[in-house]
């Protein structure tokens, strides 16, 4: 039966007294994570420092699956993504972009900042970067103008995920040099740096790795510091190649935001000790969850078939749905914080976060909160059928736990 409330007759009891994010980022923390922030502070320039940055970088080559020198900034992921820009390349080379939505062109426009010449592979909004696409357009490139391509691993934005072995086979031996931003990519889904030969890869804290926003961490390859070798674009503290002279003493060159180290380090143990495919289990488990919810809900995903993301869920509303009300409801009636749509897509989609110190309940929660919302606004569902939706994923995985140990 389909139930429809005025936001008279639905209402939250008690007060919220603490939120769960839902958003992109940052995310929700575990205590353990929060706690080591509390630690004294420590000689950046001692040999504990050292011993800290030795662990996070050994902890992090195999979650970018690689072998190459791991660069630690004190910055944001943005920070990372313009470190990598101003380090490899120099005024009026040409890139290729290939954006698919806010973030992959925020890329361009570090590169255009950079004085780069910035090509656009356009994508449609809610789809994947089509691989097929990318290899004729290189292809095309026989004189090699291409200097650079710029890709983006997962864009929080639209609700997407690119087929990162699917975009490195189709550039397959063209000279250019690749960036890839991995902000929110990077340890919920499996990613092979080294055997897709990808040059430089950015992520940060604050994303799957569920640890506060403050250092980026940036993955060069060999051919990679040969680019960066060579280049001439004026940077000053998002220098690679400056981190790099720092690093073998331990060291970063400018003073780094040691409590996010701290929090890192015990982010990074948390993470392994919970098994790399159990945390890309987890992400995905929790996307599908939402997207049965919303789908039975009969909100319609934005993101297409074989392009969704498993950190973010994107949704696009009805007209006659606002947003923002939505969103007001969950945060100050629920304490359920979710994501709306950025520039053109402001007030026009809501996006759910999977990333961060979450529960099955804790998803099970939001999806009802969230049909409250929506009775509030006198939106016709069936009450309970979300939630019902995203519990038979959930108890997908207790049937195939149960199978495994009979």
């Amino acid at each position: 039966m389909l139930a429809c409330a005025r936001s008279s007759a639905v209402c939250y009891h008690g007060p919220v007294n603490r939120h769960l994010l839902f958003i992109p980022g940052p995310v929700t923390c575990a205590q353990p994570v929060l706690e080591a922030m509390a630690k004294p502070m420590i000689d950046h320039r001692g040999p504990e420092f050292a011993a800290l940055l030795a662990r996070i970088e050994r902890g992090m080559r195999p979650i970018f699956g690689t072998q190459a020198e791991i660069e630690i900034l004190g910055c944001s992921g943005t920070g990372g993504l313009e470190a990598a820009i101003a380090s490899a390349f120099s005024p009026g080379q040409r890139v290729l972009a290939a954006p698919v939505g806010v973030f992959g062109k925020r890329l361009a426009n570090i590169a255009r900042a950079y004085g780069l010449e910035v090509e656009l592979l356009d994508t449609p909004y809610g789809h994947a970067v089509d691989p097929a696409a990318l290899e004729e357009k290189l292809k095309a490139d026989r004189a090699h103008a291409f200097d650079g391509i710029l890709l983006t691993h997962n864009e929080t934005s639209t609700g997407v995920q690119n087929d990162m072995a699917a975009l490195a086979a189709a550039i397959g031996d063209h000279p250019a040099t690749t960036i890839v931003d991995s902000v929110s990519g990077l340890g919920a889904s499996p990613f092979e740096m080294d055997a897709w030969r990808y040059d430089i890869v950015v992520t940060a804290t604050q994303k799957a790795l569920a640890v506060p926003p403050g250092i980026s961490m940036v993955a060069v390859s060999a051919r990679g510091w040969e680019r960066i070798a060579q280049a001439k674009a004026p940077r000053f503290y998002l220098d690679l190649a400056r981190a790099r002279e720092f690093a073998p003493q331990g060291q970063t060159p400018w003073t780094p935001p040691v409590s996010i180290a701290f929090a890192l380090d015990v982010g990074i143990e948390r993470y392994h000790a919970e098994g790399a495919a159990n945390v890309y289990a987890r992400h995905d488990r929790y996307a599908r969850a939402i997207r049965a919810a919303t789908t039975t809900l009969r909100l319609e995903l934005f993101s297409q078939p074989n392009a969704h993301s498993v950190t973010v869920v994107a949704l696009r509303l009805p007209e006659n749905l606002s947003a923002d009300a939505i969103r007001r409801t969950l945060r100050e009636e629920a304490g359920v914080v979710i994501g709306g749509g950025q520039q053109d897509l402001k007030g026009k989609i809501l996006r759910i976060g999977t990333m961060g110190a979450l529960t099955q309940t804790d998803i099970l929660g939001a999806i009802g909160a969230l049909e409250i919302a929506l009775l509030k606004q006198a939106y016709a569902l069936q009450v309970g059928s979300g939630v019902r939706a995203a519990f038979e994923v959930f108890l997908e995985k207790e049937a195939a736990s149960a199978l495994v140990g009979a």
